[in-house]
C-alpha cells in the first residue's frame, strides 16, 4: 500500500486493510463523528458491498454528554449511516462525570457501551479508527508516564476488551490520508474542539509533532518505533511463559483457587524482567483492587530480591525466620520456608 500521506485510500486499499475480517459474523463500527472514524465507515460499507457474504456492519455512536453539540452530531452519524445502509444505535453515557480523570473514564465507559452493543448484536469485533498519529501520540504519552516495554508497545491492530475483540485496522494509516479519503468522496466530518484542548495531555503532545518531525521523530518513526517494542514485548512474554514452566518443574503451584506459590531460589535464578513479570501475573491473578500498577510491583520485587539477597550463600528457607509480608492491589506476598507465596488479601478495614 503506497505510503503518500496525501492520496485518498482506494478500495482496493480498503480490501486490503479488512481482510483478516471478512468471515466475521458481525461488527461494531465505533463512529464519533470526526474524520478518522467516518471514513472507516465509509470504507468499511463500500468494501461490504463488494463482499458476496460478508460480515453485518453496525454502527454505533456513544453520547458522552459532555458537549451540548454531541447529541446533533449523533444524529448526522446516523444519517450518513443510513446513507451507506448500516444499521445506527446511539449510547449514551447517563450518570455522575468524575471531576479528575474524566478522559480515562469516558473511554472506559465508551468501551463498555460498545461492548454491550455488539454482544446484543452478535458481534466478535469492535472496530476503532485510530491511526497512526493516534499510535505516535500514545507512544509519546507513555514514554512519558513511565511505562514499561509492555506499555511502550503502544496499540494492537486487535486486543480482548470486556468479552469482546477490539481492532484498529487503520493503525498504519495516516490521519491525512483519511481526510483526503473524505474530500474525494465528499463526505462532510464532526470537527471536535476537545481535539484541541490544552487541558488535557494528547492536545499538548499533538503540539510537540512538527517540532518532533523536524528531528527525525514523525508519526511514521514513533509509530515504527512502537512496533519494534511490541516485537521485543511478545519475546518477553515467551520467555516468561518459559519461566512458569520452569517454575513449575521446581514445584510451583497453584496453591488454591485464590493463590500462587513457587520455590524461592528457583524464582532469584530467573532475570529481573521476567521476575518483575511473573511476580505482576500472580498479583493481577488473586488481587481483587483492579490491575497493579507496574512502579508498585518494581518496588515490591526489589523488596523480595532484597530478602532474597540477604539469605543468597545461606539456606534460602531461612527467610521463612524474617516475616516477609506485604499487600498489593488486594493480594498479599509472603515469603516463608522458602516459598513465595502470593495470595487474595483480607478486605480493608474501612474507617468509621
Amino acid at each position: 500500500m503506497p505510503d503518500d500521506k496525501q492520496s485518498p485510500l482506494s478500495a482496493l486499499d480498503a480490501k486490503r486493510l479488512f481482510a483478516d475480517w471478512k468471515r466475521a459474523p458481525a461488527i461494531v463500527i465505533a463512529v464519533s463523528g470526526g474524520p478518522d472514524s467516518v471514513a472507516l465507515m465509509w470504507l468499511m460499507a463500500r468494501w461490504r458491498r463488494t463482499l458476496a457474504h460478508g460480515p453485518h456492519l453496525v454502527a454505533v455512536t456513544v453520547d458522552h454528554g459532555l458537549r451540548k453539540q454531541a447529541a446533533r452530531e449523533a444524529r448526522e452519524v446516523k444519517h450518513l449511516a443510513q446513507m451507506l445502509e448500516l444499521p445506527h444505535r446511539t449510547m449514551r453515557w447517563t450518570g455522575v462525570k468524575p471531576r479528575t480523570g474524566l478522559p480515562a473514564a469516558a473511554r472506559a465507559e465508551r468501551y463498555r457501551l460498545l461492548a454491550k452493543v455488539a454482544r446484543s448484536v452478535g458481534a466478535t469485533h469492535i472496530f476503532t479508527a485510530h491511526t497512526r498519529d493516534d499510535q505516535a501520540e500514545t507512544l509519546l504519552m507513555r514514554l512519558l508516564r513511565g511505562s514499561g516495554i509492555a506499555g511502550l508497545s503502544a496499540m494492537a491492530r486487535e486486543s480482548e476488551r470486556d468479552g469482546v475483540l477490539l481492532a484498529r485496522p487503520l493503525l498504519d494509516i495516516p490521519k491525512s490520508r483519511l481526510t483526503a479519503t473524505l474530500k474525494r468522496a465528499g463526505i462532510d466530518f464532526v470537527d471536535d474542539p476537545t481535539n484541541r484542548d490544552t487541558s488535557f495531555m494528547r492536545p499538548r503532545l499533538r503540539t510537540l509533532l512538527p517540532a518532533l518531525a523536524t528531528e527525525g521523530g514523525d508519526a511514521r518513526a514513533l509509530a515504527r518505533l512502537a512496533a519494534r517494542l511490541a516485537r521485543a514485548n511478545a519475546a518477553v512474554e515467551v520467555l516468561a511463559d518459559g519461566a512458569e514452566r520452569f517454575l513449575a518443574l521446581n514445584n510451583y503451584a497453584l496453591a488454591a483457587p485464590n493463590a500462587r506459590e513457587f520455590d524461592a531460589a528457583a524464582f532469584a535464578a530467573i532475570p529481573e524482567e521476567i521476575r518483575l513479570r511473573l511476580l505482576m501475573r500472580a498479583i493481577n491473578a488473586v488481587a481483587h483492587e483492579g490491575p497493579a500498577e507496574l512502579g508498585k510491583v518494581e518496588a515490591l520485587l526489589a523488596q523480595v530480591d532484597g530478602l532474597l539477597a540477604k539469605r543468597r550463600g545461606k539456606q534460602v528457607g531461612n527467610a521463612a525466620q524474617v516475616g516477609f509480608k506485604r499487600t498489593l492491589a488486594g493480594a498479599m506476598v509472603s515469603i516463608a520456608r522458602g516459598r513465595i507465596r502470593i495470595e487474595g488479601a483480607p478486605p480493608r478495614r474501612q474507617r468509621r
